[in-house]
């Protein structure tokens, strides 16, 4: 039953945020959806409409409204391109957290939020179980890419091209440490996600020789779980706080400089999405959040701005090698510059800036679930704009981006590999 009171009290909240919309249409040209489907109902102008009538809206069509809102990237571009530094993407996840108040949770999304994902050591059991046998549903694509296919079509995957899960899990190669500074005099709290943790360990791995090659330390806890973006993203507000909890008690106990993680959603969600969503928790609880999120950062961003990697010289005639923007890293925390400085201090790679290189890659978490049409297409501008550099290897800073973008390149069959770029700065060091 949803509380009233509480859908009310959200409701004026959403609509003093809106006031400073003025429907100008700047966020229509930078949408990657729109430039899809050309509907005004995808674009944030047409969403923040429906929004201002969101109550009348849910009465009458509630699940109408629902899947408009979901029909979005959050990928940012509107609000970094917003002449009137409207926060949309505070607006649209308040949004579909009314609805989701409005109408429920549905079975699926309640028995994987509330059931598995906000009870880590349940959610990795039964991960680590379903890679066992994934070889039975799965066919190898590309040993490059390391792309697979589904072997059983079904509505859900599609002519998708996949990472499968990893054999062993990060957290069974790293976990529970905590060591001390070295040369550096710094010391790190490691954040490395859900997909590094399940489908890239290497790139923990890599996060890990690169902060012992610096005299780095790094706090590692147990008990870690999702950063909580695909519950609020969902709507569902009740999984999210407790997805924080979570992740608040296993890093309350260290003592660190900085939280990095080597996920630009990640990132952008311990440091501006618990804070926002934090306003009515217990002091103490806040208080933690509030800490967490000043200290989160990028890993590339902690190398180059508090470790001091430079770009060094190199011979030319090197691996060629691109980079792409992750949306939740360059739009939302104006984190760009510093991947490039890492992927420039490698003496063995020659750089070539893509075109659009900061246009998204059309992943968008659960939007790649639901409107994969839309996403392929996107994708495949972000492919062509890859192909088109002539790289080698396409790096980036978010996992999945790096799951979009292995989609996208092992569908076209093109020889080109999806790094991050603290993989192969890691590479670089030996």
């Amino acid at each position: 039953m949803a509380d009233l009171h509480k859908l009310a009290i959200m409701l004026q909240e959403l609509d003093d945020q809106m006031v400073a919309c003025m429907k100008c249409g700047m966020c229509q040209a930078v949408c990657p959806v729109f430039a899809e489907t050309m509907n005004e109902s995808d674009v944030t102008r047409g969403k923040i409409a429906l929004l201002e009538n969101l109550a009348h809206e849910m009465i009458a069509d509630a699940q109408g409204v629902k899947e408009k809102l979901n029909k979005c990237l959050l990928c940012g571009s509107c609000a970094a391109n917003c002449p009137s530094g409207v926060q949309i993407m505070d607006i649209f996840l308040k949004g579909r957290v009314i609805v989701n108040g409005y109408l429920g949770l549905s079975p699926v999304k309640k028995a994987i939020f509330r059931g598995m994902l906000t009870k880590p050591t349940l959610f990795n059991a039964l991960l680590s179980f379903g890679g066992k046998f994934q070889g039975l549903f799965t066919s190898k694509v590309d040993d490059l890419l390391g792309s697979s296919c589904s072997k059983i079509m079904s509505p859900l995957i599609g002519d998708r091209h996949f990472l499968t899960l990893a054999e062993k899990p990060f957290r069974k190669i790293a976990s529970g440490l905590d060591t001390a500074p070295g040369k550096s005099g710094l010391k790190v709290a490691f954040f490395p996600g859900c997909v590094v943790d399940k489908m890239l360990p290497h790139v923990g791995e890599a996060v890990l020789k690169v902060m012992k090659h610096h005299g780095v330390g790094v706090f590692l806890p147990k008990g870690q779980a999702c950063c909580g973006i695909p519950t609020l993203s969902s709507g569902d507000r009740e999984s999210f706080d407790k997805l924080v909890k979570l992740n608040v008690k296993a890093f309350r106990k260290g003592k660190y400089d900085a939280l990095i993680t080597p996920c630009a959603t990640c990132t952008a969600t311990i440091k501006e999405m618990w804070p926002k969503f934090a306003e009515n928790y217990p002091a103490e609880l806040k208080a933690d959040v509030l800490a967490m999120a000043e200290k989160a950062m990028d890993v590339s961003q902690f190398l180059v701005d508090k470790v001091g990697v430079k770009t060094v010289d190199s011979p030319t005639g090197g691996t060629r090698v691109t980079y792409h923007d992750p949306c939740h890293l360059v739009k939302s925390l104006g984190v760009s510059a510093q991947p490039r400085t890492v992927l420039g201090a490698c003496k063995d790679y020659d750089f070539v800036e893509m075109s659009e290189a900061n246009r998204c890659c059309g992943n968008g978490g659960t939007f790649n679930l639901h409107h994969y049409e839309v996403s392929k297409k996107i994708g495949q501008r972000k492919r062509d704009n890859v192909v088109a550099s002539k790289a080698d290897v396409v790096a980036t800073s978010c996992p999945a981006c790096m799951m979009q973008l292995t989609d996208t390149l092992s569908r076209n069959g093109d020889r080109i590999a999806v790094r991050h770029a603290v993989e192969i700065y890691a590479e670089s060091l030996d």
